[in-house]
Parts: structure tokens; sequence; C-alpha cells
């Protein structure tokens, strides 16, 4: 019997790759479960850390275990001197965040005797010490290229906490970390998104996790993926410089034919749940910073986009001025997205090497077929 067509669908929108137990999106609904558990609920009544476990184990941790990880993790924060010694003397200080991220998360696989193992509890290990590392590299390169000495976590606190403390020098208030905790839980994982299904191609060849995530790393650099809250800050930016009303700035670029960043999603045909706990979060925020300019704006743009083309905001439109409150320099949003999302790579793994099948998706060859090789003098 002759073998079925295969499916084809640009950019596999619409293709089932696998199965997975990790997370669960209905875009028509704007629902979105990590492991079962709605998001709303995680972001307003767990922890960053314990939505790791979960996205690791399969379900909340106890008390003990939370403590348990809570230890592992603040002991794996800091870096080998060599990735600090990269960082400051081989690190253009104007290097793309997401390049000296990269690289520096690349070099980390070095400094892990559990690199090479595929053991499952060696590669559990290996998660908690990416997750662990990543906001510490961010901090340090951050400081190092405005002069400044990095600054050593503190092995106390939360990851939201430490990751705060050692970009700013100062410990955070409560408001700002737990609105970073809660930023961090709504980035953790996402389904088969361009960098998770990279981290996994990757993964099925049996690599190491570190390749996997670096993969995953430049993956998420691309702006059609992480890098849209960059350009939601440049946009709101350009309103505020320019003067001009969030309804006449959108209809002039509207005819102009130009891109709004942050609107719209592959997935999700309504609000993206994320979208609407970041602006609740943002507006408490915008009070407590004594500046509801960026709330009042965000949330104006938004109705003003949906009305002109009946597009919805996502997670990218609000979560730019929540990191601009929190004084972090827009360049550094998409590796904040890399430092929560870890978290979901790595349990992408996990669930791949249990069970793996190498991907190896097929291309149909639309090419010219009975070409015949001349003498080169006739070429």
């Amino acid at each position: 019997m002759a073998d079925s067509a295969p499916v084809k669908a640009r950019g596999l929108e619409g293709v089932v790759a696998l199965d997975t137990e990790l997370s669960y999106i209905n875009g028509q609904e704007g629902e979105l479960l990590y492991r079962g558990y709605d998001i709303k609920d995680l972001a307003q009544n767990a922890s960053f850390e314990e939505v790791a476990y979960l996205l690791w184990h399969g379900d909340l941790p106890t008390q003990s275990q939370l403590d348990e990880l809570n230890a592992q993790l603040r002991a794996e924060r800091a870096l080998p001197d060599a990735v600090v010694d990269h960082l400051r003397h081989h690190t253009p200080k104007d290097a793309n965040a997401m390049s000296a991220l990269r690289t520096a998360t690349s070099m980390l696989a070095d400094f892990d005797a559990d690199t090479e193992s595929h053991d499952h509890d060696a590669n559990v290990r290996n998660a908690i010490r990416l997750t662990a590392k990543m906001p510490t590299i961010v901090a340090a390169f951050d400081r190092i290229r405005k002069g400044l000495e990095p600054v050593a976590p503190t092995g106390e606190g939360s990851t939201a906490y430490d990751f705060l403390y050692c970009l700013n020098g100062e410990a955070p208030g409560e408001a700002a970390e737990a609105i970073m905790d809660a930023a961090l839980v709504l980035h953790a994982e996402h389904g088969l998104n361009a960098s998770t299904f990279t981290c996994r191609v990757i993964g099925s060849t049996l690599s190491d996790m570190y390749s996997a995530v670096t993969g995953a790393i430049g993956a998420l650099k691309g702006p059609l993926h992480g890098g849209a809250n960059v350009k939601v800050m440049e946009t709101l930016k350009d309103i505020k410089q320019s003067g001009k009303t969030p309804a006449a700035y959108v209809q002039e670029k509207l005819e102009a034919k130009e891109r709004l960043m942050g609107f719209g999603h592959r997935v999700y045909k309504t609000y993206d749940p994320r979208a609407i706990i970041l602006r609740d979060m943002l507006e408490g925020l915008s009070d407590e910073k004594g500046d509801r300019w960026w709330y009042e704006t965000s949330k104006t743009m938004m109705d003003e986009v949906y009305d002109a083309k009946g597009l919805y905001a996502n997670v990218d439109f609000f979560s730019a001025s929540v990191y601009h409150l929190l004084g972090i320099e827009s360049d550094l949003y998409t590796p904040i997205f890399a430092i929560s999302r870890v978290t979901g790579w790595t349990a992408h793994l996990l669930e791949q090497w249990d069970g793996n099948r190498l991907i190896r998706p097929r291309a149909e060859y639309v090419g010219p077929r009975g070409k015949t090789v001349g003498p080169i003098a006739e070429r």
C-alpha cells in the first residue's frame, strides 16, 4: 500500500508533533494550564520555585520538598570564575544581551560534572544549576557593561529577590520582588513554541542539556519570538517623547502598514491570560511607583488596537512596562524571559528523554529534476 501523503503546513502551524503533560493552551478561550493548574491560580498563589518543581516533577512540592529545592538553587547561583572573567574581559560592552547569555550559558557545560550524563537525576541537577545561574549571568553582564562590579548572589531568598539584588546592588522591596516572581511564573512554560521545539529537537539527538538550552536561547533571541517586549518599550517611549496620543500613534502606524508589536498571537484568538494578569499587576506597581503613565497609555493603546484591528494584547505588551518600572534596561527583557523559560525548556528535555525518539520531520522537494553536469568551461 502506498504511503499516505505527508501533512504540510507553513511554519508547521496546526501540526501536532508530540504528546506532552507540561502545559495546555486553549487559544479560543484564553486558557493556559501548567500540568493541570490554571496560570491565574499559579501566578497568584505559587512561587516561581514551586512552579519549577511542578514542571520538573509533575506536581507542586510539599514544604520540605520546596525547602530542599530552594537550598539547592541558592547553593548554585554563583558563577565559575572563568565565566565572570569572560563577561568582564572578552564580552564587548555593546554586545547583544541575548548573545552574551547564550555564550555564557554554553560555557557552564564545562564546569558541570553531570553534563554528559543522561541519568534522570543528573539532568534534574543540571536543570537546577541552569535555573540558578542564568539570572546571575544576566545581572553580571549588565553591571560589567556599565563599569560596575558584579554583585555576588546573597545565597538567600527567592530567585526573583536575588536576581534584582544582583542587578541593582540593593535589596528589592516586597512589591518589586512579588511582581518579578509572578512574571517569572507567567513566562515559565508555553507549549511547543519555537525555542522549546528547538530545545527538544536538540535533546532528541541525545545531546546534553546545556547544548539544548543554548540552542533554545538562540531561538528566543529572534524578535518574532522573545524580542517583542523590547519593541513594545520602544513604541511606548516613542509615544511619550512625541507627545502623540495612543489613538493617533496607532492610526499612524496602521496607515503606514507597520506592525504593532505586542498584539496578536500565533495561538491565542482572544486575550492572552498572562497579559491580563500582568495588566492588573502593572496598575498596582504603577500606584506604588507614583507613575501611572505607562499603565494608562498601555491600557488605552490596547483598546485602540482592538477597536481598529481586532487584535488582542499578548504577554509581551504589558511585561515591557512592568520591567521598565522595575528599573530594568529594555534589552534585558528577553534574557529575563529566558531565565524563566529555562524551567520549561529543561522540563521538556526531561519529558523528551523519557522514551526518546529522534525528531526528524520530512521536507517535500520542490526543486528541479533531471539536470546533468556539463564541462566546467561551458557553465
